[in-house]
């Protein structure tokens, strides 16, 4: 164990280790810029094009009312209206699992990558946990990455709209996020 913290405290690191602690001191030291971005997220859970796949379930999920032990990866697309030919701003990503026996309660872990709009090339990370039959859920952002590095804040979730014929919903999210200001001459 001794070995592996002076190889990662190494400075002859070919990742530049020397270099991105000074950016981390800069930008822990940075003043704080906040954002309120409202997105929607287009939910395919059936149909011909399926963006929400279920990859495990447990021997009780078949008799679950809450779908208990069931976990799915989803690759959502992010839109700047419900409207599902509003702007593409990019891709809801990452991992859901039904996590609670009594009520329909998600544990998600995602990424919302933006690779288009206004904040394109950065991502912000959400976690926690979503009952998603409650209006204005709540879940805490967790990170980001590109203009989000380091972000921390929260976001606000509703099911705006869903068909069960079709299988598809439009989810509704607010981020209220902080986060260092990435101006150059701090990087």
């Amino acid at each position: 164990m001794e070995k592996l913290v002076k190889i990662v405290n190494s400075s002859s690191s070919t990742h530049g280790s020397d270099a991105q602690e000074e950016r981390l001191h800069k930008l822990i030291k940075a003043k704080e810029k906040t954002a309120k971005i409202h997105v929607y997220v287009q939910d395919a859970l059936g149909g011909s094009n399926p963006t929400v796949w279920e990859v495990a379930r447990s021997v009780q999920t078949k008799n679950s009312p809450t779908n208990f032990g069931q976990v799915r990866v989803v690759d959502d697309l992010v839109t700047s209206g419900a409207d599902r030919n509003s702007e593409k701003l990019g891709r809801a990503q990452g991992l859901i699992s039904f996590s609670d026996l009594c009520e329909s309660a998600l544990t998600m872990n995602m990424t919302f990558y933006f690779n288009g709009g206004e904040h394109k090339g950065s991502s912000i990370c959400i976690g926690g946990r979503n009952p998603i039959n409650n209006k204005d859920r709540e879940l805490p952002i967790i990170g980001g990455s590109g203009v989000f590095l380091m972000a921390r804040g929260y976001s606000i979730s509703n099911t705006f709209s869903f068909d069960p014929v079709t299988n598809y919903g439009v989810l509704e999210y607010t981020f209220y996020v902080a986060y260092p200001d990435h101006r150059e001459d701090i990087c």
